[in-house]
């Protein structure tokens, strides 16, 4: 990997480790404060975690601690934003390879 190629592709993968570190831990939050009867996380907080990086998280989450995965209309949300980042992400490898 060339050296003008690494810098943005680590600094990537980084972003990725820390949101989607940030996001489970929020989904934990909430599924602990929903099992407790208190103040939950909004989803659109969720929601933002998941678009700054963080869905490999949310969708990690959602596998382990069964979380947010039964409701549709937050599916819809989240796999759309999975969507977009996996559309972009395609789109500049694509842009680096051409």
């Amino acid at each position: 990997m060339s050296l003008d190629l690494a810098w943005p592709v680590q600094a990537l993968l980084l972003t990725y480790l820390a949101m989607s570190l940030l996001c489970f831990v929020a989904y934990w939050r909430d599924k602990r404060l929903a099992v407790i009867g208190q103040r939950r996380i909004p989803e659109s907080r969720l929601h933002l975690l998941e678009l700054l990086g963080g869905w490999p998280g949310g969708l990690l989450a959602q596998r382990l601690i069964r979380h947010k995965n039964r409701k549709l209309a937050y599916q819809v949300k989240f796999w759309l934003i999975v969507a977009v980042h996996l559309g972009l992400l395609g789109s500049w490898v694509i842009s680096r390879l051409g």
